[in-house]
């Protein structure tokens, strides 16, 4: 969160040194709330308090779970600012192939589950009928990782998103 600063930080960066980063909000008539700066390493969220662009700008890091996080994408701000790359994201930031995957598989599930399709109609459509027909339902691997995704995919639906949108592992 970017706020104005204290006094006595007068050689702080201003905030219409953010024009520059070209920021989804428009700062030269006092934009306010969160924005996002597109950038070739990667986007930086920020939530602008108070600014005005002549303003020296100072950020104010919660020291919650997650304050490791927020410093690394303050420094990534601060190397832009400074004309810099913003440099790779935190590894705690990028989704893997397999997660990807997972996340995707468990969309699916959670779309058929809320339309009412059984455990064995979501197998058939993720797996492929071959993999459900190939063992015993009731003991089948297929049969345990279905279930597992809609039981997985319904915690995200309640509310798990939180913890993927924090990035914390």
């Amino acid at each position: 969160m970017l706020v104005p600063a204290p006094e006595g930080f007068e050689g702080a960066y201003r905030f219409e040194a953010l024009v520059r980063l070209r920021p989804s909000i428009d700062l030269q008539h006092g934009g306010e709330g969160q924005c996002i700066v597109n950038d070739a390493d990667g986007p930086m969220s920020l939530w602008l308090k108070g600014e005005r662009p002549a303003l020296p700008m100072a950020a104010l890091v919660p020291l919650d779970e997650t304050v490791l996080l927020r410093l690394a994408g303050l420094v990534r701000l601060k190397r832009r600012l400074d004309r810099h790359s913003a440099g790779p994201l935190p590894s705690a930031w990028q989704i893997t192939t397999r997660l990807r995957t997972r996340l995707l598989d468990m969309i699916r599930a959670l779309d058929g589950h809320l339309e009412g399709a059984s455990y064995r109609e979501l197998a058939r459509a993720l797996y492929g009928p071959e993999a459900v027909e190939r063992f015993p339902w009731k003991t089948s691997s297929v049969r345990g990782q279905t279930i597992r995704l809609v039981a997985d995919a319904v915690a995200m639906m309640d509310g798990g998103y939180r913890k993927l949108l924090r990035a914390s592992r």
